[in-house]
């Protein structure tokens, strides 16, 4: 069935991503009206996100981010299957990093990197960055059900120097590169909600107590990379810009959940200058207040 599921979808997938933008921005726009006038794909979770995290703004003025944000999470996912064939050089023209020196200064002090991020812009194109650096780029992420799919994802972002690895493999895969001397730069998005069940620390997150990953800190603690944070931020349609922050570059020394608390307050500060580029649809707040005594 997953062959078959594969098969049947590849044909469609490839067509699209040989497309000009404009015209698969055609086909984004399309896919809103469906998207959001017809099937209400969690919209009222996204309602619900915005009433926790904005509440200082009017109804209406949270209606015009709700449109927004679907308006680009449409365009986010044509541009996920634009990355099947997109060139160097309009990835390079459409993705830009500002200051990928504070990058390049702390590969220079020469430990592996732990790169924080959040779903917040393209986080998608992010992985270009592996054709201007130095060390070897892995990417974090659940392996996806269909193999078929799950290998044409690896494929994919291995054109662009990155590697995939599964969130349990991650501790393995680190460790052996340390063991052979080779220098890593992994990235986390870790921004979104863990099970209440499962979390060490709780933390306030746009002033509501919710469970937090943690395992991002801890790797970094454990494995003694040097932290970093990266803001992607929309300056037009299919147009991004990178900024990169130093975080810590002693991550032993710092105490416990703290680099964890300092990444949610860069991801809020992200937010609160743009909302509608912010991942909405994913129940953050679904276990708000309810950290166990």
């Amino acid at each position: 069935m997953q062959l078959l599921l594969f098969i049947f979808l590849y044909p469609f997938l490839w067509l699209m991503s040989i497309l000009p933008f404009r015209v698969l921005y055609f086909f984004s726009d399309c896919i809103y009206l469906l998207v959001y006038y017809i099937i209400g794909y969690r919209k009222k979770t996204v309602r619900e996100n915005l009433d926790i995290a904005l509440p200082h703004l009017s109804k209406q003025e949270k209606r015009i981010i709700e449109k927004k944000f679907y308006h680009h999470f449409c365009d986010n996912f044509v541009e996920m299957i634009k990355t099947m064939t997109i060139s160097d050089s309009e990835i390079e023209k459409r993705f830009k990093f500002t200051n990928l020196d504070v990058y390049l200064d702390m590969e220079k002090r020469g430990k592996s990197i732990a790169l924080f991020c959040s779903h917040y812009g393209s986080y998608e194109w992010l992985i270009s960055m592996n054709r201007k650096i130095t060390f070897k780029g892995y990417a974090i992420y659940k392996t996806i059900r269909n193999k078929y799919f799950d290998k044409l994802v690896r494929n994919i972002r291995a054109k662009f120097h990155a590697h995939l690895i599964d969130t349990k493999e991650t501790i393995n895969v680190i460790h052996e590169n340390q063991k052979n001397d080779i220098k890593g730069v992994y990235g986390f998005a870790s921004d979104q909600s863990p099970k209440a069940s499962k979390a060490f620390h709780w933390g306030d997150f746009f002033g509501v107590n919710v469970p937090m990953h943690t395992g991002a800190e801890m790797i970094a603690k454990r494995m003694d990379l040097n932290v970093i944070f990266v803001d992607v931020t929309k300056t037009r349609r299919g147009y991004y810009e990178a900024t990169f922050a130093e975080l810590v570059d002693n991550p032993k020394e710092v105490p416990n959940y703290q680099i964890s608390d300092m990444f949610l307050r860069m991801v809020e500060q992200q937010i609160l200058k743009a909302p509608e580029y912010y991942l909405w649809t994913h129940k953050r707040w679904k276990f708000r207040n309810k950290s166990p005594k």
